[in-house]
C-alpha cells in the first residue's frame, strides 16, 4: 500500500480542494420579447412568454 513520505501541509491540501467549492454564476439569457434577463429554458418572469408564446397571462398595471 502506498504511503506518503511526508505530511502534506494544510495550505497544500486546501489549495488542492479549493476548486471543488467554487460557486458558478447562474447561466442567464435575454428574453427575446422584453429583453429582461432570465434563466434559459424557463418562462420569463417579467412578460410571461416562452419560445414566442404567452404562457402566463400577466396583469397590466
Amino acid at each position: 500500500m502506498a504511503v506518503p513520505k511526508r505530511k502534506s501541509s494544510h495550505a497544500r491540501k486546501m489549495k488542492r480542494r479549493s476548486n471543488v467549492w467554487k460557486l458558478q454564476a447562474p447561466a442567464l439569457s435575454k428574453c427575446p420579447n422584453c429583453g429582461e434577463w432570465k434563466a434559459p429554458h424557463r418562462v420569463c418572469s417579467n412578460c410571461g412568454t416562452y419560445r414566442g408564446r404567452e404562457v402566463i397571462a400577466k396583469a397590466e398595471d
